[in-house]
């Protein structure tokens, strides 16, 4: 009798998983921000917007005008289990709303579990993240998203 494949056990990590890459620079983070900023305020929305490097350390930060206070901190965390998951954070509300195990999710005290947080890529590699809060979380990632897509990822 024979063992079954394991392909995830055999599979390189970069095929399960983007590898980290260098930190993103202050020139791109701001290039990212200024699009979600931009999104954000085409549409009349209070955000915070906060873009992370590759070690998930705060590289630039947008507090708009009358953007909830509370926001600044959830804005981060977005950015900081984006880039340590390597994955959007979305991808976490998602499996809770799937209930069953996934609820176990919330003992984890290193993720927020929240749409608007979006890892940064540059070749491949997961170089940053943007964190955005301050509306739904389905606002929060289409201005994530325009930072995003300013960026080319």
């Amino acid at each position: 009798m024979t063992k079954p494949d394991n392909c995830a056990a055999k599979a390189p990590l970069a095929a399960l998983t983007p590898l980290y890459g260098d930190p993103i620079t202050l020139d791109e983070a701001t290039r990212v921000a200024d699009a979600a900023r931009a999104e954000a305020q085409r549409h009349g929305w209070p955000m915070v917007i906060a873009v992370t490097d590759s070690g998930g350390h705060l590289v630039l930060l947008y507090r708009l005008d009358q953007a909830q206070h509370g926001s600044v901190l959830v804005a981060q965390q977005k950015a900081k289990t984006a880039v340590d998951f390597r994955r959007p954070t979305g991808a976490f509300e998602s499996a809770l709303a799937d209930g069953g195990l996934h609820w176990r999710l919330l003992g984890m005290t290193n993720l927020t579990p929240l749409e608007g947080g979006l890892p940064i890529l540059r070749d491949g590699r997961v170089i940053g993240a943007i964190g955005v809060s301050g509306m739904q979380s389905t606002q929060d990632t289409q201005a994530a998203s325009a930072g995003l897509a300013a960026f080319g990822a």
